[in-house]
């Protein structure tokens, strides 16, 4: 019998191979082809249609590298094939890449109206269901010669148009008039689905015997020589094990179209406008052949890059909407990172998103759709709840390289206590092809089972591949109701969500906390440039923003500059996509981000600087745009130094800086081989090798460092992840380490009253890193200002600080708050958070007493205990910088500019200010003094953003939060008249009237609690 059953399947997939899907088309006819090859980047398809075009043969290579031809095809129906179904057939040369992954095409008419996408799974173009003969073909092929990069991630030049070179890359195979016979390609996907099946169900069960019969008498009923003509006999034998329904019990499956579309990885930007597009015409020709189709698209920046370039396919777009065939998912303007951008970008992701689905399409979103980002803050329940979004979406996690995920669907707990409904698909793609072994490891995987019957399966080609094909919708149809097999039923993600909440919300699980992946560590260090630029728009966004609002209340005549900030936030929210923010796109990407931050900063400089001067006239003032009042050195216009306190949210002119002498500001002393750095808080030690031997904190009469450790110790290892070059950083990375002690020179370059300094210079490799260890008058931080020349390959450079602080956990900030961690490794969960994200700060305490690691730019931390001896101490490295070849082979190259520092003594609250401060410095500019534009009396509310309204009334929107973990009562003020004001959602819609007392607006938070006020000015 085993031997019988491995004949039958032998030659069941030699015929398939050999004789049926050959047979698919029955009759070919070539197409006369010529062709345009478009210098430089794409062209608008009017240019095309109006360029000359010559002749091209099929078997002819085309398509330097990134390069776009455009191919006419024409030809007539024959007049034999009246009454056929016809297609055009196109192979442009296509290789065994996967789809999205190679050459791609969007077929025009003649006109220049957009038909449909061309891929490697989806190469035909319908000319005619029930041909009349004689019918002209007129065609426009725009061909996109797009490299496959990503080989085995060694290095390539094919990740950049300026080093891809111009050798042609692809040969274009054919081009056909061909007739589709329908017979056989049903044959072939009744085949296709019971012999997936069959091979999913138990040796022993009887269905899989039944099934193997039955393809066995089809084989038997078809001759191989004449397909066409016995494919209906075969068929004929099928019928009764497809009609067989499925078991009331069955797993239930919502299947719903999807094309995941990276908005930048393996291309540029400009190339994912042209993969929506391709895709987003396939959907909306598909779904006119089959009406039961939903298509499941996120990303607002997509919708509104095919509205601009392609308004016909966005006009069908706006009708399979009104058709119910296309669902807006996702709530974002792009699918970001969800771990590195700042608060207010991510509630900006959302608030855009969810503005562009409603006023363009007319649609309320439900739920944020992630499936491929690396991991996820804790900070999402809550803004998700502010924003209207009831459900979550991700199918990332089961890529976890150590523990499995206990559930699939449960109730996510953020950081405040806000719970969203969560779903993760247990057939473990967001590219499904609804293939039988896809949904029957979907039910197998399913850790619901007994408690739960349902999940969502994503089916579609992504990242350019096509979206979703007929194939895949006409197994659907047959796994509708199929013995054996899960139900499949295609409908929106919303109706699964509804259903599945209505049977299992009321006792799903909770997980509390991130959803961290165990997997792509290394995105919060790879492409070092392109973090810096993120960090440091969001907060030029954020300063811009405050001035321009302090402008508008204090001006009637400024003229709030709501379309610049409105495309400026865009931008920075597009370049959050989990592949650029993160590192993982080509060097092309990156290159392109680079020069995108600085035009960005450079616009919100001048738009800063603008309302600053509206602001009214005044002396050299410094303005602070954090909301805690700072008392700090800053460097003035003629580069001396000054000591000013400024007030929160305001400005002080710096005539009334403090007056500091050798005696009560910061001064160096020589001793012993050491320099000695002190003020009245801090005396630090710095060795003949520039490295801190101790840091006393003079407060709280204690050591910071751990016993003969040295702080600011830089360390570089080898780093050849196992699989993901950009992506990853193994545990064994850490096995081998060198120590940079060397120093090429320790000098005294600043020696008080306001700061002194020593720079340290070293050289290691072919790399070069200066660094300035700083310590201002009056302050409690020490900042390592630092420029490193890096040359390094496949190295990874971390920065120690080993503390003599006993802490089993460490508290990194993150979006509107921060997350704790264990820094002992006790169990799977623990050991695998080797690698950690942190924003502005991360802190490690002891019950009495803390110490925070701040930056200005990195986001990869690791904070361990001492791996001998007595295990008391805590060491906090930062990671600084990588070097990985792919898919950039010149990662992180050149030069680098940031600073990092340490605050000893430290609580929460401090670290919390002090990271704003370093990553807003004080504005130096002719400005009057100021008092604070917002004010909270309780420091454990931090405000956020304040801006004025969307909607162009002129209110004022503050949003802020409760930044310790606690309760906070406090009253918030204004200096300037508020006539009403609202608490809104993360939208700035009402929710209820803000309570207002004789002290202000009163406040009454929960630990990490987001609110947003809109106040209305008089």
């Amino acid at each position: 019998m085993h031997d019988d059953r491995l004949l039958v399947e032998g030659r069941l997939e030699r015929a398939l191979r050999q004789f049926i899907r050959p047979a698919q088309y029955a009759d070919r006819v070539p197409l006369a082809l010529s062709v345009w090859h478009a210098p430089g980047e794409p062209v608008p398809v009017a240019e095309a249609i109006d360029a000359s075009y010559d002749p091209f043969e099929t078997g002819t290579e085309w398509g330097k590298p990134w390069s776009t031809s455009w191919f006419r095809l024409r030809g007539q129906v024959p007049e034999s094939w009246r009454g056929r179904h016809v297609e055009v057939v196109v192979d442009p040369g296509f290789t065994g890449e996967g789809p999205g992954f190679q050459a791609e095409g969007l077929v025009y008419d003649a006109a220049g109206v957009p038909i449909k996408g061309i891929h490697p799974r989806n190469r035909h173009i319908t000319v005619a269901s029930c041909a009349q003969g004689g019918e002209p073909v007129h065609l426009l092929l725009e061909a996109a010669a797009n490299p496959a990069v990503l080989h085995d991630f060694e290095p390539t030049p094919l990740g950049d148009v300026l080093t891809a070179g111009d050798r042609p890359i692809y040969r274009f195979a054919s081009a056909d008039l061909a007739v589709l016979d329908e017979d056989v390609w049903q044959l072939t996907l009744d085949i296709e689905v019971l012999s997936e099946l069959m091979y999913e169900l138990d040796a022993a069960r009887p269905r899989r015997h039944e099934i193997l019969r039955a393809l066995e008498r089809a084989l038997d009923a078809l001759d191989l020589h004449d397909v066409s003509g016995t494919a209906a006999a075969a068929r004929a034998e099928l019928t009764e094990v497809l009609a067989s329904p499925a078991h009331a019990s069955a797993h239930r499956v919502s299947a719903t179209g999807h094309a995941h579309i990276d908005s930048a990885w393996l291309w540029p930007l400009r190339e994912t406008v042209r993969k929506a597009s391709r895709t987003f015409a396939n959907v909306t020709a598909l779904a006119q052949d089959y009406p039961e189709l939903v298509f499941a698209c996120s990303q607002a920046q997509q919708y509104a890059w095919v509205k601009e370039h392609q308004p016909h396919i966005w006009e069908r777009i706006k009708k399979a909407v009104a058709d119910g065939n296309w669902s807006p998912v996702g709530s974002m303007w792009v699918e970001s990172d969800a771990n590195m951008p700042g608060g207010e970008a991510l509630a900006r992701q959302i608030t855009h998103g969810m503005r562009f689905f409603r006023e363009e399409l007319g649609v309320e979103t439900e739920e944020i759709w992630l499936p491929d980002s690396f991991g996820y803050t804790a900070a999402f329940p809550q803004l998700a709840k502010l924003a209207g979004v009831r459900w979550f979406l991700t199918q990332k996690l089961s890529w976890n390289q150590s523990n499995k995920m206990p559930h699939h669907t449960f109730w996510w707990e953020g950081i405040d206590g806000t719970r969203v409904f969560t779903h993760f698909p247990p057939v473990d793609t967001y590219n499904s092809q609804i293939h039988g072994a896809e949904l029957a490891h979907a039910e197998k995987n399913f850790t619901e089972k007994g408690r739960a019957s349902r999940s969502l399966v994503p089916f579609g080609w992504g990242d350019g591949g096509g979206g979703p094909t007929r194939e895949m919708l006409e197994k659907a149809r047959r796994l509708r109701s199929l013995e054996g097999s899960p139900r499949v039923e295609i409908e929106r993600p919303s109706a699964f969500f509804a259903a599945a909440e209505e049977e299992y919300g009321a006792r799903a699980p909770v997980w509390s906390g991130e959803l961290y992946l165990e997997l792509h560590r290394a995105t919060y260090t790879t492409q070092a440039a392109t973090k810096r630029g993120n960090r440091r728009t969001e907060h030029a966004l954020r300063e811009a923003e405050l001035w321009c609002t302090a402008a508008a209340v204090r001006d009637p005549a400024y003229v709030y500059p709501y379309s610049t900030l409105d495309r400026l936030w865009k931008t920075v929210l597009l370049h959050q996509f989990h592949d650029i923010l993160p590192g993982s796109s080509i060097a092309w990407v990156h290159r392109e981000a680079r020069d995108t931050y600085e035009r960005v900063l450079a616009e919100l400089d001048e738009i800063t600087a603008a309302a600053v001067r509206s602001l009214g006239p005044g002396g050299p003032a410094a303005l602070n745009a954090s909301p805690y009042a700072r008392s700090e050195v800053v460097t003035a216009d003629d580069g001396t130094l000054v000591h000013v306190d400024v007030p929160a949210l305001g400005s002080k002119s710096l005539e009334e800086a403090a007056s500091y002498t050798r005696e009560t500001g910061a001064t160096a002393l020589l001793a012993d081989g050491e320099i000695q750095l002190l003020n009245e808080h801090l005396r630090v030690a710095i060795d003949a090798d520039g490295l801190l031997t101790s840091v006393h904190d003079v407060d709280a009469q204690r050591e910071v460092l751990s016993p003969g450790a040295r702080g600011n110790l830089l360390q570089l290892h080898p780093d050849h992840p196992t699989h993901y070059d950009a992506w990853d950083l193994d545990k064994h990375y850490r096995n081998t380490h060198t120590d940079l002690t060397d120093a090429e020179s320790v000098e005294l370059v600043e020696d008080g009253p306001l700061r002194v300094a020593v720079r340290v210079v070293r050289a290691f490799g072919e790399s070069r890193i200066t660094q300035e260890i700083r310590l201002a008058a009056g302050s409690r931080r020490i900042d390592v200002v630092t420029e490193v020349d890096w040359q390094e390959s496949e190295k990874v450079l971390k920065a120690a600080f080993p503390l003599d602080v006993h802490a089993e956990r460490s508290a990194a900030e993150i979006q509107f708050g921060y997350v704790h961690r264990s820094t002992h490794a006790n169990t799977g969960w623990d050991a695998a958070r080797f690698e950690i994200c942190a924003h502005r700060w991360l802190r490690v305490a002891e019950e009495a007493y803390g110490v925070a690691v701040l930056n200005d730019s990195t986001y990869g931390h690791d904070v361990t205990r001492a791996p001998h001896g007595d295990g008391l101490g805590t060491t906090v490295r930062l990671t600084l910088l990588r070097a990985p070849h792919s898919p950039d082979p010149e990662t992180d190259l050149g030069v680098h500019r940031f600073t990092y520092a340490l605050l000893p003594g430290a609580t929460t609250g401090d670290a919390v200010a002090e990271g704003l401060a370093l990553n807003l410095p004080l504005r130096i500019a002719a400005a009057p003094v100021l008092p604070s534009l917002v004010s909270v009396d309780n420091p454990a509310v931090t405000v956020e953003s304040v801006q004025l309204a969307d909607d162009g009334s002129g209110d004022v929107v503050v949003r802020l939060y409760e930044s310790r973990g606690g309760r906070a009562a406090a009253a918030l003020t204004t200096s300037f008249a508020v006539s009403a004001a609202e608490v809104t959602d993360l939208l700035e819609r009402p929710l209820e009237p803000a309570h207002t007392d004789d002290a202000g607006l009163v406040l009454a938070l929960r630990p990490f609690q987001i609110l947003t006020l809109r106040l209305r000015p008089a």
